[in-house]
Parts: structure tokens; C-alpha cells; sequence
């Protein structure tokens, strides 16, 4: 009889997270998630070291091994403008500190054929005004994905998933919004679920350190002043 496998999903009650953790359980696995929002698995704080511990064991009590970890959780505190110095430091421990402490408390645990996905940012690579604290974060995790693929080598594999704009909203965004993007709308949380979900198929056993970047292509397209209709406008300083 085929065992039934294990995700841990962090961040997992709503937008992203959540439709991760839907499509492992339709498709069979049993989902172990933390949030601070309300979940059927465990609340709390990932930011907090002792918290994270009792996740692990509450998971590690009740199954035997862990087969995907999904490092998804991570918030904003603004940046150079409005951050506090705590704030920052918030926002790595939640971003960047918990998947590496995750990993630690499960790497004994991990099942064969493991795989860890990071989901990170395309923030990493281009940032709006006072984002410090959020682009901080996903370029550490991105770091910390490549680092760990090597650490991990013959344990689990890692990668990283940069998502661009994703609507979480379930709004309808179309004209210009969808029109920037080169494949022509915007992404949705089904996009970043087909990307985990071929990261974690033993089919790619050949793709470990990576940064897939699932962006509709926006960051590849250029633009310039009065360029298809885009008009550079200052910044407005009061």
C-alpha cells in the first residue's frame, strides 16, 4: 500500500498558502499548516522560535516524516521611510529565519524524494519606494534556497518560486493591468499551485538550487517614457 505523504505549509490560510494547501489535499496528502489566522492545523506566530518548535513536534508526533516543506508565509513592514529597526527584524525572522529553522527541526525527518519550495518574490530583483523590509526578506530566501540545495544534497531538494503580481483579491483586473503583463492578464494563486506542485513531482529530480520566476513575463519587458503608452511621472513629494 502506498504511503500517504506529508506537506508542511506555512502561511497556509489564505491567498497563496491556502490554494497550495487545497491542491495537496485533493490530490491526497495530509497538509500541516501554521498561520496566525485561524486554520484547522496550528495558529501562530512563525516570527517566534519556541512557537516553530511546537509546530515541528505537533507535525513530527503525528507522522512519521515529512515529504514537502513549503516555506510560503511572509509579510511587509514598509521600508526606509516607516520600518523600525524591530520591524526589519520582524520581517526577516518571519521571511527568512523561520524556513531556515524549519528545515533544521525536519532535516533528520525528510522522506525520500523530499522537496522543499521556497516562495519567494520577483521583488528580489526589482522593488518599489520603502519595500526594504519585504525585498530584504525574499532575496534572503532566495540565498538561503541556493545554500541549502547544496547542504541538503542527497536529503531533499530546494528551490525557489518568484511569483510576480498574483490577485489574491479574486477581483476582475483587466485593461492596463492585464495588458503590462506580456502573456496578458494577471497571475493567480493557480499559477504559484502548478509551479509547487512540478517542484514537488519526483519527474523533476534533476532541479535542485533553482529560482523559477512565474511572472507572466513582466520583469522581462521594457519600458520606456511614452513606450506604448506608458508616461513617466515623478514621484510626488509633499
Amino acid at each position: 500500500m502506498e504511503r500517504v505523504k506529508v506537506a508542511v505549509v506555512t502561511g497556509g490560510a489564505q491567498g497563496i498558502g491556502q490554494a497550495i494547501c487545497e491542491e495537496f489535499s485533493r490530490q491526497g496528502v495530509i497538509v500541516c499548516t501554521i498561520d496566525l489566522q485561524a486554520n484547522n492545523y496550528f495558529i501562530g506566530d512563525i516570527a517566534d522560535e519556541q512557537v516553530l518548535r511546537r509546530f515541528a513536534a505537533k507535525v513530527l508526533a503525528e507522522h512519521d516524516g515529512v515529504d514537502f516543506l513549503i516555506n510560503n508565509a511572509c509579510l511587509s513592514r514598509g521600508g526606509l521611510t516607516t520600518c523600525s529597526y524591530d520591524d526589519f527584524n520582524y520581517v526577516l525572522r518571519v521571511g527568512v529565519a523561520a524556513p531556515f529553522l524549519l528545515t533544521q527541526l525536519f532535516h533528520a525527518h525528510f522522506r525520500p524524494q523530499a522537496s522543499i519550495v521556497n516562495i519567494s518574490s520577483t521583488r528580489h530583483l526589482m522593488s518599489q519606494a520603502n519595500s526594504e523590509s519585504y525585498s530584504a526578506a525574499k532575496g534572503g530566501l532566495c540565498a538561503l534556497t541556493h545554500a541549502m540545495a547544496i547542504s541538503l544534497a542527497g536529503k531533499a531538494r530546494v528551490n525557489t518560486i518568484s511569483p510576480g503580481w498574483i490577485n489574491t483579491s479574486g477581483q476582475h483586473l483587466a485593461g492596463a493591468d492585464a495588458q503590462q503583463h506580456p502573456v496578458g492578464r494577471v497571475g493567480l494563486p493557480a499559477d504559484i499551485v502548478h509551479a509547487v506542485m512540478f517542484l514537488c513531482d519526483p519527474k523533476s529530480s534533476f532541479i535542485t538550487g533553482q529560482n523559477i520566476i512565474v511572472d507572466g513575463g513582466m520583469i522581462k519587458l521594457m519600458i520606456y517614457h511614452n513606450d506604448h503608452g506608458w508616461v513617466y511621472r515623478a514621484p510626488y513629494v509633499a
